[in-house]
């Protein structure tokens, strides 16, 4: 039984290292990497942490085995341990010590004395009067013992897969009303979700599921009175015989049996369906369950592709892009394809009292809201996506129809895509992306090349009059911004001298107050610029104490000056 044979990697010290113990007093603990265990009288069962792959959980599990089968996990939610996690029993249950304080895994109802793991596959805690505080049995996860008892108002849940402990996506529960029913996980506890009952609803509250020692099951009232027999019971009851009640990751729940002394695979002997499409919610959105050899195949709609294929709840999602049926492009189309045989959930927003399939098709393809039909030969019941709960069904002539897009023109329009061909769509549209990033690239290096050849002749207009001159390129000069060389000359108002054509005037340096001369060049005639430029490159390669020392220029336009030490 691969679902009950889960393959832990279950790293325990040999028995006999092992302390046979019936009683586990306070202030005794378990460490993962001690690999210490809290066992049964007889060694059956075992209690502390096991290996889920590469995680270390906490719970009990069957040792006598070739592989060992877990039977409950404590808070199978929460994260994985550590492996220097240290689980100790206290006076208030099981603990784990953090910088925040303690940790509990299990809290008792009051104060604990000693604990114990049964051979009934019962992990108990006492209290000094050896009255039980809380017990395993009354807070079950996936799995029932023989002598263990599924209360009014409590559920039993999948788990998630057969590595995989946390819970999973199938419930089953005896509620109030007497009824003991199966559904999926988060849905409400009506009728229409359900997948299996004992159709014992209206028997009165605290009825419960029971489980005898023979592998019978059954279902008692609060006066005691047998109300329903889920199985039939009367199976041997000898010491070599170990029997188990699942509900397993498919969502059906089993009676198992295991012959000890033949040391023998895990064998079914009642299931709640043989079909293992029954389930709700086993095959994902928008795809449907077929049976292949007693085996469950998850299906998509026509059209249709997996979201992942390694996982056949994910479901799955068209496989073209659809233009939306209001726009009515006239390069787009829509047809039904049809699946025969098939049940779905009905949450239609109309019904038509339609016997022709065509008028049904027809009514759908006319309506842009409709995007499935289930058709039943009397009645048409428009659906919108996503459809669920899904499967084949040989014994009903119920049909989904489902409206698939078509293209006419692919070429002309590029929001449509051939059915089958999203992957390709991406590609185009990754395709189309880069294009655009290229030339968007190209068109900022056009510009930069721009800016630089800008600059270029600016500076070359700056170092020469017709191409000829140049500044020593061992001059580092300032080039100021005509508005600084205004300040600094409070808007050129003292000059100290006067050319033919250029005046020159008394400024300070920002900040410092030094006092420098700024020249500015009156005339913008060519040989006034070859003067501006010849002044440069003369001045800006002399040095002498007697000469000023050119500091910077400015050349704005029309505006030609340079500012020098005086």
């Amino acid at each position: 039984m691969a679902c009950l044979a889960c393959l832990l990697a279950l790293a325990f010290v040999a028995a006999e290292a092992q302390q046979m113990q019936s009683n586990i007093s306070q202030g005794s603990s378990l460490t993962p990497t001690t690999n210490s265990t809290w066992l049964s009288r007889s060694g059956l069962y075992a209690f502390g942490f096991y290996r889920q792959a590469m995680a270390m959980l906490l719970g009990y599990f069957l040792l006598e085995f070739p592989e060992e089968t877990v039977v409950w996990t404590a808070n199978r939610d929460d994260p994985p341990f550590s492996n220097n996690a240290t689980l100790r029993f206290t006076g208030d249950g099981l603990a784990l010590p953090t910088a925040e304080g303690q940790n509990y895994l299990v809290k008792s109802s009051s104060s604990a004395s000693y604990a114990s793991m049964l051979d009934s596959g019962n992990f108990v805690l006492y209290n000094s009067s050896r009255e039980i505080v809380w017990q395993s049995f009354d807070n079950p996860t996936d799995t029932l013992l023989p002598g263990q008892r599924l209360l009014s108002g409590n559920e039993l849940f999948s788990a998630k897969s057969e590595a995989d402990h946390s819970t999973g996506i199938f419930r089953l529960k005896m509620q109030n009303d007497g009824n003991l029913v199966q559904y999926p996980v988060d849905t409400p506890d009506t009728g229409v979700y359900s997948f299996y009952s004992s159709s014992t609803d209206g028997e009165g509250e605290n009825v419960t599921l029971n489980f005898g020692a023979d592998g019978h099951l059954y279902l008692l009232n609060r006066n005691g009175t047998n109300i329903r027999n889920i199985t039939d019971g009367g199976l041997p009851t000898d010491e070599g015989k170990l029997y188990l009640m699942r509900i397993d990751v498919g969502g059906i729940f089993r009676l198992y049996s295991h012959d000890l002394k033949n040391n023998a695979n895990w064998s079914i002997e009642w299931e709640s369906s043989k079909d293992k499409c029954v389930p709700k919610g086993l095959c994902g959105l928008n795809s449907y369950c077929v049976s292949i050899d007693l085996e469950p195949d998850c299906r998509c709609l026509p059209r249709f592709e997996s979201v992942n294929k390694g996982n056949q709840t994910s479901g799955c999602e068209r496989n073209f892009v659809a233009d939306a049926c209001k726009n009515g492009n006239e390069n787009f189309t829509y047809t039904m394809e049809e699946l025969e045989s098939t049940r779905w959930e009905d949450v239609s927003y109309m019904s038509l009292r339609l016997s022709d399939k065509d008028d049904c098709i027809q009514g759908c393809l006319e309506d842009c809201n409709c995007e499935a039909a289930l058709f039943d030969g009397t009645n048409c019941r428009k659906q919108r996506l996503p459809l669920r709960y899904g499967r084949r069904d040989t014994g009903t002539s119920d049909r989904a129809l489902i409206k698939v897009g078509v293209p006419t023109k692919p070429d002309t329009d590029p929001r449509i895509f051939q059915p089958g061909s999203k992957k390709k769509g991406r590609t185009d549209i990754l395709i189309i992306g880069l294009s655009f990033t290229a030339f968007g690239s190209i068109l900022l290096l056009i510009s930069v090349i721009v800016w630089w050849k800008h600059n270029v002749w600016a500076y070359k207009r700056m170092s020469a009059v017709n191409g000829d001159l140049e500044l020593n390129e061992g001059v580092a000069l300032r080039r100021y911004a005509y508005e600084e060389l205004e300040e600094m000359t409070n808007n050129f108002k003292e000059d100290l001298g006067r050319g033919a054509s250029s005046t020159v005037y008394k400024g300070l340096i920002l900040g410092t107050q030094k006092p420098v001369a700024v020249k500015r060049l009156e005339k913008v005639a060519a040989e006034g610029e070859t003067e501006f430029q010849t002044e440069i490159r003369v001045i800006g390669r002399t040095h002498h104490k007697n000469l000023v020392h050119l500091l910077g220029y400015c050349l704005d336009g029309a505006k030609k000056l340079w500012c020098m030490s005086t």
